[in-house]
């Protein structure tokens, strides 16, 4: 099922094929009259004592036929632009809810750069094919059958003429289907490499300056564009052979069918040679539309291949179900704010080891707890398991005394104001970035805003701008410097109004004063929210209730500033790799 092109169809477009189908037949029924009246018609201009009427008439309604059938032709391609465009549609929908769907493994195991294409250059191959192919898809075979009935009682000779010039045709596009299809597998997943080379070298362009690295980048870019160009030149180089056979069978036919046909016209007596004659001209023709169906494959053929891996890489995503499901809803809970892990150990997929191992605490409402250890300890894959970004491998992560797992997504990301590690900003303004999302109400006032902007220490930036909360934010906020991307974050996370706050390393893009501003905000405006921290400066989290000590993804310590650095030697290596023994000690 996975290269079925046309699953994707609604009600409505399969009706349209439909109709797209029956004007095809009724295509291919005209074309089959025109040989039978130009028949007629060199009867008649044989024949001694025929009218110019009676050619005329024939004529006409040979002129008629292919006038109709030019309509009808038309009529078809505007149904199957509508098809195409309307299956885009339909399936670009698909594609970016099942992304959204998706948890972290989905969308590492696919990776961003893969899933750009298969939601742009994917989706047009198929677009294409739909256009082209429906019309020669359905023609091709109808002609070709059509044609075959119309000449098989003919002469044998004739008929075994146009049979061989059949297998000819079917073995070039089987020899060229076999070698071209693995090239154009490949062909995406190089569209694929050259995307992310592309992405990644855009996303870091000051640093590939700053570096000089032009050069370096250019030389991976280049690569990359070879080893595609490459590719597209083996599959149209085996490609290119289709059309020459194609013309050289055409060309051969026509001239076998004129070669039996002068032997067979000196053989016969004379009363029978005029019947031959016009047999044999209408034999060239019905044959002639056979080879010229199989041609109409042709770009089948060439086009093919490709849109069949277009639509398995399309249909790979929008059958795949996310590993994080939606639980069966949770309609109360006893408390709030409430966080509590329970011999939780995580492992990411097809990972050798564990990176997290029976993690145990308990975070009560209201409560400051931070997460402090060395560089991939996994403090920020601990926090992750708390929005369910990925679920633990052992263990249970209990919100409000409940399994992260009973609640719906959408039910516990309400609960919660999450602000990433990296500083995660939308095209738009300050408004909808830091009103984004509706925690389940209709929205937020301009009220809302302006506080959560002020607790964030954010107020002074945003209302020094000309446009106030209407200053237009970049894409990525690379307008804004680190600081005031991490404090819009910030404001964003407690606009919601959550219960519970996330703070991944959410601080360190901050001066020291501004740190201790925004640290005393918060528990003056917040109180009565969970607040959990993950931070690497000691001066972050001196202050909090609770302190857990990552070490190798287990739990070294969990106590108090001045209680850690008498019992934990790890935090207390921390806190001297920053400050001094005095210093720390006078925290």
């Amino acid at each position: 099922m996975r290269f079925n092109i046309i699953r994707h169809f609604t009600k409505r477009e399969w009706l349209a094929t439909a109709g797209a189908v029956a004007l095809i037949g009724a295509s291919v029924w005209l074309e089959l009259l025109m040989p039978a009246y130009m028949k007629d018609i060199t009867s008649l201009l044989i024949i001694p004592g025929s009218q110019i009427s009676d050619i005329l008439w024939a004529g006409g309604k040979m002129l008629l036929c292919a006038l109709a059938s030019l309509l009808v032709s038309v009529l078809v391609t505007v149904i199957s632009g509508f098809l195409a465009a309307s299956y885009s549609f339909n399936v670009r929908a698909k594609l970016y809810d099942a992304v959204e769907s998706f948890s972290m493994a989905e969308i590492n195991r696919f990776s961003t750069a893969s899933l750009i294409t298969r939601s742009t250059n994917d989706i047009t191959q198929v677009q294409t094919i739909i256009v082209f192919g429906l019309f020669v898809i359905v023609r091709a075979p109808l002609m070709a059958v059509l044609s075959i009935t119309k000449i098989a009682d003919k002469s044998a000779e004739w008929t075994f003429s146009a049979a061989v010039a059949v297998v000819l045709v079917v073995i070039v596009l089987g020899i060229c289907f076999i070698f071209a299809h693995p090239l154009f597998k490949r062909i995406q997943t190089l569209t694929d490499n050259i995307n992310r080379i592309t992405r990644e070298n855009l996303t870091g362009l000051r640093v590939v300056r700053a570096y000089n690295a032009e050069d370096y980048q250019k030389a991976k870019f280049e690569k990359a564009n070879e080893e595609i160009t490459s590719n597209n030149m083996k599959a149209h180089r085996i490609m290119s052979i289709m059309l020459p056979s194609m013309m050289l069978v055409m060309n051969g036919i026509s001239l076998v069918v004129y070669w039996i046909g002068a032997y067979l016209i000196d053989g016969a007596p004379f009363e029978g040679k005029a019947e031959l004659f016009l047999d044999m001209t209408v034999f060239s023709q019905y044959a002639l539309m056979v080879i010229m169906a199989f041609m109409m494959l042709n770009m089948i053929f060439i086009m093919g291949p490709r849109s069949l891996v277009a639509a398995k890489r399309i249909n790979e995503v929008i059958d795949t179900e996310s590993s994080v499901k939606d639980g069966k809803g949770v309609e109360h809970t006893d408390t709030q704010g409430e966080i509590e892990f329970k011999n939780v150990s995580f492992r990411y997929p097809d990972a050798a080891d564990n990176v997290l191992e029976n993690i145990t605490f308990t975070a009560k409402k209201g409560e400051t707890v931070a997460i402090i250890g060395s560089t991939g300890c996994g403090k920020s894959t601990m926090i992750n398991l708390i929005p369910r970004f990925y679920d633990a491998t052992e263990g249970e992560v209990l919100v409000d005394g409940v399994n992260v797992r009973e609640y719906t997504l959408e039910q516990l990301h309400n609960k919660i104001g999450y602000v990433p590690q990296r500083a995660v900003l939308l095209s738009g303004t300050v408004n909808t970035n830091v009103a984004m999302g509706s925690n389940g109400t209709e929205g937020y006032t301009q009220e809302d805003v302006s506080r959560a902007v002020e607790i964030a220490q954010a107020k002074n930036i945003v209302e020094n701008y000309p446009e106030g909360y209407e200053h237009p934010v970049a894409q990525g906020g690379s307008n804004l410097s680190g600081g005031q991307k991490q404090r819009l974050c910030i404001a964003r996370a407690i606009c919601r109004k959550p219960e519970i706050l996330i703070f991944d390393d959410s601080f360190s893009a901050l001066d020291y004063k501004t740190d201790r501003e925004l640290r005393d905000s918060l528990k003056k405006n917040t109180a009565g929210t969970t607040n959990i921290i993950v931070a690497q400066r000691i001066g972050t989290i001196k202050d909090a209730d609770k302190i857990i000590v990552l070490d190798e993804g287990r739990i070294a310590a969990i106590g108090k500033h001045k209680e850690l650095l008498k019992t934990c030697s790890i935090y207390h290596e921390i806190g001297l790799s920053q400050l001094g023994e005095e210093e720390l000690n006078n925290v």
